[in-house]
């Protein structure tokens, strides 16, 4: 099952990064949203997938009675996934009003601060 997990771990990645490195905002946030699920099911998958109970002692002893499973992975993909939907929250609104401000959501048409009939800088001193 493991090795099912990489895969789908690497396809997310991949997909991610193709994303990321278009020239259009949203697409962007979409490779933002899948690069995070990717490091969400790496942390997942690097906590060992077992079906064993939930770590919790019984009265009267300090150590769990046998095989529980890893409450840390969880807990931090939690935590990830609510603080990455706030991130990607944030983005959306960003990219809305950019779009609202320039009309467009080509990032080189969001070249707003570069004139577009200036030459080019000199490329050395």
């Amino acid at each position: 099952m493991e090795a099912v997990f990489a895969i789908l771990v690497g396809l997310f990645f991949a997909a991610g990064i193709y994303l990321m490195l278009s020239r259009h905002i949203i697409r962007i946030l979409l490779g933002v949203v899948l690069f995070g699920n990717a490091v969400n099911l790496l942390i997942f998958t690097n906590g060992r997938l077992m079906r064993e109970v939930p770590p919790i002692i019984t009265e009267g002893l300090d150590v769990p009675a046998g095989a529980v499973a890893n409450p840390l992975p969880q807990a931090l993909i939690l935590t990830a996934i609510v603080i990455s939907f706030s991130f990607f929250a944030f983005l959306l609104v960003l990219a809305y009003r950019a779009y609202q401000e320039i009309g467009t959501d080509d990032t080189d048409g969001m070249r707003v601060a570069e004139p577009a009939d200036d030459g080019l800088p000199p490329m050395g001193y």
